[in-house]
C-alpha cells in the first residue's frame, strides 16, 4: 500500500533514499510511494544488498512492494528467462501479487509476469512461458506441474520469493516448497514474509536460505483506527448474537471469522434466513466458487463475507467497515491480523469479538499481547436500529466471457455507459469490474441490476453477443 505521508527526500524512512534506478524512482513517486512503511525501511536495504531475508509483518503492511522493487532491481530485462519466481498460498493472492508487481514494473522495458495457479487451463500458461517472463508468480502445486512437465526451467532464477509462508505451512505446503526450492540455483537471493513465526519457518530458513537477516515489525493494531468491542456469549446464543451485532451496526461491509468451516456454514445458513447477503469462504470451495464469492464481497454486492484464517489468507478489501471474531482464535498474533483487515488507511475500523467464558484464556493471551485491556459489552446494549432490511448498495452481474476472449473492463463499461439498447448507466452506477480468465463481474447499483444485465444481454461486447446474469 502506497504511504503518502510527508517526509524528507533524505530521510532513510523515504524512498527517495534507496539505491533504485532513477526511472523506478520516478514510476514510485507517480504511484504515490513517498514514506516506506515499517516493514519495509526494514527490510528493502538488505534485500537490495543481495542478502537473504526473513521479514515478519502481518497482511497490510506494504511487504509486497518490499519484495516487489528487491525482485526488478535483479531482472534484465532483454534476457527473456524465468528470473525470478513468487510462491504465494492462493490464488487471489497471486493475482494481486502480479498486478502490483506490474505497476511497480511499469517505467522498466517489456517486464514480463506470468501468473501460475490452479483453476486455469495448462495450456494457456503454458503458451505464456513459451513467449518468455521474467518473473512468475504462483502457488506451490501449479508451478510443480509446470516444472514437472518441462514447461518451467528455474535454470536462470536469481530470487525466490515466499509469500505469506506460514499460510502456505499451514497448507500443508512444507514438501511442495522444497521440492520447486530444490530445482532452483543454490546461488540466488532468498526473501520469506510471514505474518507469523512457526517452528516451520526456521526449518525452511535452515534448509534453503543462507545467513538470512531477520526483521520483525510487530502486529499492533492502530488505537485510533480500530475500536475492539468484546461481547461475552454462550454457546446457544454465539450465532444469534452476529445477526445482531449486523442490526445494531449497520456496516455496509462485514468479515466474520469462525475457526473452522462447519461454523462457516452455520453462520452463512442463519444470516441468509434472516434476509442478510451473506456468503462463505473456506478452503475446500472450488475455484470458480472463490472467484464468485470474492468478486460480489469486494465490489460490495455481498454484506458479510463468513471466513476461515486460511481461506481468508491474502484478501486485501477496500472500505471494510467492520470484522467479527464469531469464534476467538487461540493464537493473538492472528487476532491481530483479523482485526487488521478493517481501519486502513485511516479510516475508522470496528472489530468485535464474541467470547465464552471457555475462551477468557485466549482473550488473555490477545490482551497481553496487544498489551490492553479489552473492552466489553454487554449484548443487552444491542438494538435494531432499523427494521428495513441490510441490503448491499451493489450487485453482481456475471458475463460469460473473460481474458480468453480479450475482454478488457473498458469494453463492459463502454456498453453499458452506450445509448444502445436501453438506457445509458452513469459511472456513478458502475462498481468494479473484475476480469478473469473465463468470466468478468461488474458491479452496478442495485436498484438498476435487472435492466443493466437486459442491456448487456441485448449488447455486443468486443463485437461478440454475451450472456450476462445477476449472481
Amino acid at each position: 500500500m502506497p504511504n503518502a505521508s510527508p517526509a524528507s527526500p533524505h530521510s532513510p524512512l523515504h524512498f527517495a533514499s534507496l539505491p533504485l534506478p532513477a526511472s523506478m524512482q520516478a514510476n514510485l513517486q507517480q504511484l504515490g510511494y513517498l514514506q516506506m512503511t515499517p516493514i519495509q525501511a526494514a527490510s528493502l536495504p538488505p534485500a537490495l544488498a543481495g542478502k537473504d531475508v526473513i521479514a515478519q509483518a502481518q497482511t497490510g503492511s506494504g511487504k509486497t512492494a518490499s519484495f516487489a522493487l528487491a525482485l526488478l532491481t535483479r531482472l534484465n530485462p532483454r534476457w527473456f528467462a524465468v528470473q525470478a519466481l513468487v510462491l504465494c498460498p492462493t490464488r487471489e493472492l497471486a493475482d494481486q501479487v502480479t498486478a502490483h508487481i506490474r505497476r511497480l514494473a511499469r517505467s522498466e522495458e517489456n517486464i514480463k509476469v506470468v501468473t501460475l495457479c490452479g483453476g486455469v487451463a495448462l495450456r494457456g500458461q503454458r503458451a505464456s512461458l513459451e513467449h518468455g517472463a521474467h518473473v512468475v508468480v504462483g502457488t506451490p502445486g501449479r508451478v510443480m506441474d509446470h516444472l514437472a512437465r518441462g514447461y518451467l526451467s528455474l535454470q536462470g532464477l536469481n530470487t525466490l520469493v515466499l509469500d505469506e509462508a506460514d499460510r502456505m505451512l499451514d497448507m500443508g505446503f512444507f514438501d511442495d516448497i522444497a521440492t520447486v526450492a530444490k530445482q532452483c540455483p543454490a546461488q540466488r537471493q532468498t526473501l520469506l514474509f510471514s505474518a507469523t513465526y512457526p517452528e516451520g519457518i526456521e526449518k525452511l530458513a535452515r534448509q534453503f536460505m543462507q545467513a538470512p537477516l531477520r526483521v520483525e515489525v510487530a502486529a499492533q493494531a492502530e488505537q485510533g483506527q480500530i475500536e475492539q468491542r468484546f461481547f461475552e456469549v454462550t454457546r446457544e446464543n454465539r450465532l444469534a448474537t452476529v445477526g445482531a451485532l449486523l442490526r445494531h451496526f449497520r456496516p455496509v461491509s462485514t468479515l466474520a471469522f469462525c475457526n473452522t468451516k462447519q461454523q462457516c456454514k452455520a453462520v452463512v445458513e442463519l444470516l441468509q434466513a434472516q434476509g442478510f447477503h451473506a456468503l462463505a469462504l473456506y478452503g475446500e470451495l472450488e475455484q470458480r466458487e472463490r472467484d464468485q464469492v470474492l468478486a460480489q464481497f469486494a465490489n460490495r454486492s455481498c454484506s458479510v463475507l463468513v471466513a476461515t484464517d486460511v481461506a481468508s489468507r491474502g484478501l486485501d478489501i477496500e472500505q471494510l467497515e467492520a470484522v467479527i471474531n464469531v469464534d476467538t482464535t487461540p493464537d493473538p498474533e492472528v487476532h491481530v491480523h483479523r482485526i487488521g483487515r478493517t481501519g486502513r488507511a485511516a479510516a475508522h475500523g470496528l472489530a468485535i469479538t464474541l467470547a465464552s467464558l471457555h475462551d477468557m484464556g485466549a482473550v488473555g493471551r490477545i490482551e497481553q499481547y496487544q498489551n490492553q485491556p479489552s473492552v466489553w459489552y454487554p449484548l443487552e446494549s444491542l438494538t435494531a436500529q432499523s427494521a428495513a432490511p441490510l441490503l448491499p448498495p451493489m450487485a453482481t452481474l456475471q458475463l460469460l466471457g473473460g481474458r480468453k476472449e480479450k475482454i478488457r473492463p473498458g469494453d463492459v463499461l463502454g456498453a453499458l455507459t452506450s445509448d444502445e439498447g436501453g438506457p445509458a448507466y452513469t459511472r456513478e452506477q458502475i462498481g468494479k469490474i473484475q476480469v478473469t480468465e473465463f468470466c468478468t463481474f461488474v458491479a452496478v447499483q442495485r436498484a438498476v441490476a435487472a435492466q443493466a444485465c437486459a442491456k448487456l444481454n441485448a449488447a455486443r461486447v468486443k463485437g461478440k453477443s454475451v450472456k450476462v446474469r445477476v449472481l
